[in-house]
């Protein structure tokens, strides 16, 4: 019989990130107008539509980040890193609309990528890493 502790994963993708949010239209909006996400999901589920599951993400990614309201907690405090060809051309774009909590400047660490933060209005952070 095979031990199938030992056995390698079958999960094969990242699918949903998960961030908690106060406001899920707020958060909707930022991830939309101010960070050009798509809105990839919208809906109302529980025996009532009580709940509501919203996905956003980058155009033509496969991974979604899922804007969830709090549960037992208080939000924001999750992180993300995301990927760009060009970190300091997303960087000027960021700073010029305005209204985001960005880094200053972008920056590199011996043997790391071009890389800056980037905070969201719950706190979240999201690292943009230049991709290789």
């Amino acid at each position: 019989m095979t031990d199938i502790t030992k056995s390698p994963t079958t999960v094969s993708n990242l699918g949903v990130a998960m961030f908690t949010v106060a406001d899920q239209d707020a958060a909707l909006a930022f991830y939309t107008e101010k960070l050009g996400f798509e809105k990839r999901a919208d809906v109302s589920f529980g025996e009532n539509g009580e709940y509501r599951w919203l996905e956003v993400a980058p155009p033509g990614s496969t991974a979604r980040l899922a804007l969830n309201p709090p549960m037992r907690s208080t939000p924001g405090g999750g992180g993300i890193g995301v990927e760009t060809p060009d970190v300091l051309g997303e960087h000027r774009r960021l700073n010029a609309i305005g209204g985001i909590d960005v880094d200053p400047e972008p920056m590199r660490s011996p043997g790391a990528p071009l890389m800056f933060m980037l905070r969201d209005p719950d706190g979240n952070h999201i690292a943009v890493v230049e991709r290789p």
